[in-house]
């Protein structure tokens, strides 16, 4: 099973590494958080107050967190919605590759594009930050928590991508998804900034809190399980979706 799984994830990353505008175009929502604080920093001219850097922070990280669901987002939308629109899926299936090695190796692909967008973004926030002469944010320290965090969402999009007929259904459904882990991480930063600790160990609130400085409670190694363990159930209704007629088939 790991082989079939390795066979396949390294046939989808080789084939969307040939699809440079599509790296281009991921690469570009990546880096507009970055060069947005870039420019709000720069208008600064001036030493700026502790409070604005501590704002400027906090959207840093909302940036930051949206990038673990923004890097696999242009790849997971042609995986299985693209195989479905162009009528390949089912000849992939007839291979003997079983269903969960199928989503699996699809699965790494795409975690493995948003793991590499969040190292993008925060290698990029770490530039700005110091040609701005402001110590960065403690995102170091959340980069366990937000890598976890790239698997769970690379999952959900691939399940997502499983349900659409067309490529373009899917970029549909994947854009509006990036506004959930936005819409969370401003909702905690603006309105609840002082959760409760058990709060703390769901996805994406966890995260969100790490990254603007919440000192790591004992709950955050729960965090990580919760995360994986989420991660594992949407993989394996991902998986049982393949072995429904009207996905496999077409509706």
């Amino acid at each position: 099973m790991l082989s079939q799984t390795l066979v396949v994830a390294r046939k989808e990353i080789i084939d969307h590494l040939r699809e440079v505008r599509s790296l281009w175009a991921s690469a570009a929502h990546l880096l507009m958080g970055p060069v947005i604080i870039a420019l709000v920093l720069h208008s600064l001219k001036n030493a700026p107050h502790a409070k604005t850097v501590e704002v400027i922070g906090s959207m840093a990280a909302i940036f930051l967190l949206v990038s673990a669901f923004t890097g696999g987002m242009n790849v997971s939308m042609d995986m299985l919605a693209g195989e479905r629109e162009r009528r390949s899926l089912l000849p992939l299936l007839l291979n003997p590759v079983s269903r969960i090695s199928v989503i699996m190796g699809k699965w790494l692909a795409i975690g493995i594009f948003a793991a590499a967008g969040v190292l993008l973004t925060f290698g990029a926030f770490a530039a700005v930050f110091r040609v701005a002469g402001i110590p960065l944010p403690p995102f170091s320290r959340a980069l366990f928590a937000l890598l976890p965090l790239a698997g769970l969402a690379a999952a959900v999009q691939l399940t997502i991508s499983t349900y659409c007929r067309t490529a373009k259904e899917a970029q549909t459904y994947l854009s509006m998804l990036i506004f959930l882990p936005m819409g969370i991480a401003m909702f905690m930063v603006f309105l609840a900034p002082h959760p409760a600790p058990w709060i703390l160990t769901l996805p994406i609130i966890g995260q969100q809190a790490l990254l603007t400085g919440a000192p790591p409670s004992p709950v955050a190694p729960l965090l990580l399980l919760i995360t994986i363990w989420c991660t594992a159930l949407v993989l394996q209704y991902s998986a049982s979706l393949l072995e429904r007629d009207e996905i496999v088939y077409g509706h």
